[in-house]
């Protein structure tokens, strides 16, 4: 249905979508990239459903403007790893590395950005396979296999062939952030749902989840505001 603009200072960009499901109309601000989605159930027109996000306006500049401002890689900017946050500067030599305070980037400025972001892509997926190791050897469980994307949705997910998904964005958050989605994704291996008996599995591998869980509701957006692009 295309994207409109809503006027005013900031002008407001809407996305519209038609959903047979929905029973009424719904406006909502991703908490993740800032999208605004306008969501129109079957017999509402677009012109209906525009009033109705322009009579919303004023909340949607206000929630819009309360998001955490976007963090753009490049030096001098400051980035998050394993929860330490640490200012990016020019490097020297062929390898990434990681200080008390500073990441070092070799190359051109031109490059810093991918190359950074492929060392926290490997990381990542080195601290997460061997979470992941350790929790399905827990449950005497394996997975047939480990995938890293840049997921806006969730922050992990299992299949049920028992692979399992991870944003590698999760290397940004604190260790036992990390951890708990590993556990919580391998606890899938057991339990494909998110019944009491699940979470019984999960408390099993963490038995104190509940704090980086509760980061993760509390933070985890935020750790979008990065931008390697």
């Amino acid at each position: 249905m295309g994207q409109h603009l809503i006027p005013g200072n900031p002008p407001v960009a809407v996305t519209l979508r038609r959903s047979a499901r929905a029973r009424r109309l719904s406006l909502r601000v991703s908490g993740l990239d800032g999208t605004v989605t306008l969501t129109l159930p079957r017999g509402v027109s677009e012109a209906e459903a525009l009033g109705f996000a322009r009579s919303r306006a004023d909340w949607l500049r206000r929630t819009l403007a309360a998001q955490p401002d976007r963090v753009d890689i490049a030096p001098g900017a400051a980035l998050p790893v394993e929860g330490e946050m640490r200012r990016i500067v020019a490097g020297t030599g062929r390898q990434v590395r990681l200080d008390a305070d500073e990441i070092r980037v070799p190359g051109p400025a031109e490059t810093l950005a991918p190359r950074l972001r492929a060392w926290l892509r490997a990381r990542a997926r080195d601290r997460l396979a061997a979470a992941s190791d350790i929790h399905a050897a827990r449950l005497g469980l394996g997975y047939a296999r480990l995938t890293l994307r840049d997921t806006r949705s969730r922050w992990g997910s299992c299949s049920a062939r028992g692979g399992l998904s991870y944003s590698w964005r999760l290397i940004l958050a604190p260790p036992g952030v990390l951890d708990y989605v590993a556990a919580h994704e391998v606890a899938h291996l057991a339990q494909m749902n998110h019944s009491p008996a699940f979470w019984a599995v999960v408390a099993r591998l963490l038995p104190d989840y509940d704090a980086p869980r509760a980061w993760l509701r509390r933070e985890g957006a935020g750790l979008h505001r990065y931008r390697f692009d």
